[in-house]
């Protein structure tokens, strides 16, 4: 592929669209996103990607995005909107090749769903294979990828899976669970699309892709479990309609039950590969559902830390978050407060925090928590915090650990503690010369209904320690007069 001619993307602000936008970025190709909201997705872009106003149920609109373009993706579906989904994908499937075949665009390239066409499918699956026929229909070249269930931190079925798990220790399955798929790593589907690019428009048509495993929901959500560190124990009914699942999926996943009924009625038909010309097309080798789970598990991991709360979360006043911002299957509180001192002054009780210092407000109930934790066999507050006035990453805060450090704006630490999950404590101070926000933010990454359960029954605590906790390092950092110090640095984790 040469890098003159832009690549149209559509479909960029969704779950797979939008890995794929950062991994043509990284190959450095010219991208082209086409976007109904721009504004939504110029934030998410690099410099030298374009953002062109349009939709594609709109014909008018496409002629400018597909100037000059020679490959262009679809990403396009309606499952989550209302009414009849299938006419306006249809509709936007039919706009959209006749306006690549008008622009001269040489090759689409296109996501749809697994399925046997022979048997009865669902409405989604069938309109996800009608997608494909109306695209190849406008003559212009189309290569079809048909994936089974995508595995990946913040796909609609890995999320699906990671609710259930998580909140429902108990669960009551109906026979949809034990359907055999072949799920995908997004890893090994973004690899997928990619490679696409490189293959010659002659070999376009018609692919199955799939992990290596073949197993059904449950052995998913067996495996996910198993990866959390519990227990998950299922009983079986023998229905369990596609619509009384849905309403039960609303009540304890993030889906809504629309969306939820959707799935669910894809769900119960079977999405295996029988074709295996993509591994003989391709130097493409999918992994496992193991492999799958941890590398979802690690990404997002590796997208908390490079994430910054106050980018996420609104910083008007300071009323914190409980529990209603979620990041992955994380909880998170945040609050902010203002101090009349510039950042390299504010963040200096920061820098201070733990050991003899101690936490800015009820000493007491940290030493309490020590001491309980001691007694069931954690560390406790005994380890104190190192000498010398500047952190470095991997220090030990008593029971927490610095996990990140960037003077004079940024201290994460790690708890250390037993919990039923795993716990940070964030601060972040941003400002200027006339004064600074700091912000506090508390972040819980709860495992099963009991570490929920944790959370939420010590409510009343935190927001007692946390809300004086802030208080307190405002209230220090008001009496700091020093000029600031210029001799600590530190980099991120």
């Amino acid at each position: 592929m040469t890098s003159h001619s832009p690549i149209l993307l559509t479909g960029a602000s969704g779950y797979v669209g939008g890995r794929l936008l950062r991994a043509l970025e990284q190959r450095g190709l010219r991208v082209r996103c086409l976007a109904r909201k721009p504004e939504f997705l110029r934030p998410r872009v690099s410099p030298a990607t374009e953002i062109v106003t349009g939709d594609v149920l709109d014909p008018a609109s496409l002629a400018a995005a597909l100037k000059d373009v020679r490959v262009a993706y679809y990403l396009v579906h309606s499952m989550g909107a209302a009414g009849s989904f299938e006419e306006k994908d249809r509709e936007a499937a039919r706009n959209f090749g006749a306006a690549a075949k008008e622009s001269g665009v040489e090759r689409i390239i296109y996501l749809g769903g697994l399925g046997d066409e022979t048997a009865s499918l669902s409405p989604h699956l069938k309109s996800r294979h009608e997608v494909g026929k109306v695209l190849r229909a406008s003559g212009v070249p189309v290569l079809e990828f048909r994936a089974s269930i995508v595995i990946g931190s913040g796909s609609l079925s890995f999320e699906m899976i990671r609710s259930l798990v998580d909140r429902l220790p108990f669960m009551i399955t109906p026979k949809w669970v034990t359907v055999p798929a072949q799920p995908i790593a997004i890893r090994d589907l973004i690899s997928y699309l990619m490679a696409a690019l490189d293959l010659p428009a002659s070999a376009y048509g018609v692919y199955e892709i799939g992990g290596a495993d073949q197993v059904s929901y449950a052995d998913i959500m067996r495996a996910f479990a198993q990866h959390r560190g519990m227990k998950l124990r299922m009983i079986p009914v023998p229905v369990l309609t596609p619509f009384v699942s849905s309403l039960w999926l609303g009540l304890v996943t993030p889906l809504y039950a629309r969306v939820g009924r959707k799935l669910i009625e894809s769900i119960v038909h079977s999405t295996v590969v029988r074709d295996d010309a993509a591994l003989r097309a391709f130097d493409v080798r999918p992994v496992g559902i193991d492999e799958a789970i941890q590398q979802a598990l690690t990404n997002e991991d590796q997208e908390f830390a490079a994430t910054r709360w106050s980018d996420a979360l609104s910083s008007s006043g300071e009323r914190p978050s409980w529990g209603g911002v979620r990041f992955g299957s994380r909880l998170v509180d945040s609050r902010t407060a203002r101090v009349a001192k510039p950042p390299s002054v504010a963040f200096r009780p920061v820098e201070r925090i733990g050991g003899e210092s101690g936490w800015y407000a009820y000493n007491s109930l940290w030493r309490l928590r020590g001491f309980l934790d001691l007694l069931v066999g954690g560390i406790g507050v005994r380890r104190g915090r190192p000498g010398g006035a500047t952190l470095r990453i991997g220090d030990t805060l008593d029971f927490w650990r610095v996990e990140a450090f960037e003077p004079p704006h940024r201290l994460r630490l790690a708890a250390e503690m037993k919990v039923p999950g795993r716990a940070w404590l964030e601060f972040e101070v941003t400002g200027d010369e006339s004064g600074s926000t700091v912000r506090q933010t508390a972040i819980f990454d709860p495992v099963g209904v009991f570490g929920r359960a944790y959370w939420y029954t010590l409510y009343p605590v935190h927001q007692l320690v946390f809300g004086g906790m802030l208080r307190g390092v405002v209230r220090a950092a008001e009496r700091e007069s020093a000029p600031p110090s210029r001799s600590t640095s530190g980099v991120q984790s």
